[in-house]
């Protein structure tokens, strides 16, 4: 899964209210420690606090790609969100 299609999950879901910003959060640690290189966006996210949603939301939205719509309906589903 690509990060931009991941990110488009948890802007959904933090504004609809099924996903909390520490889940958010727990993702971009996982992505440092996974990433070959850590991005701004990665570093800017993993150092936020839950109550930092806008703040959250704003460093989602710079992250580069495309949205596989296939599979964010799939993490969308699979969290009971049509």
């Amino acid at each position: 899964m690509n990060y931009r299609t991941k990110a488009e999950f948890f802007i959904q879901g933090i504004t609809q209210g099924f996903v909390e910003a520490t889940e958010v959060i727990a993702w971009a640690d996982e992505v440092i420690v996974a990433a070959p290189k850590a991005e701004d966006w990665m570093i800017e996210i993993s150092t936020c606090g839950p109550s930092d949603r806008m703040v959250i939301l704003s460093h989602l939205n710079t992250i580069k790609g495309e949205v596989d719509a296939a599979e964010l309906a799939a993490l969308c589903k699979a969290k009971g969100v049509a």
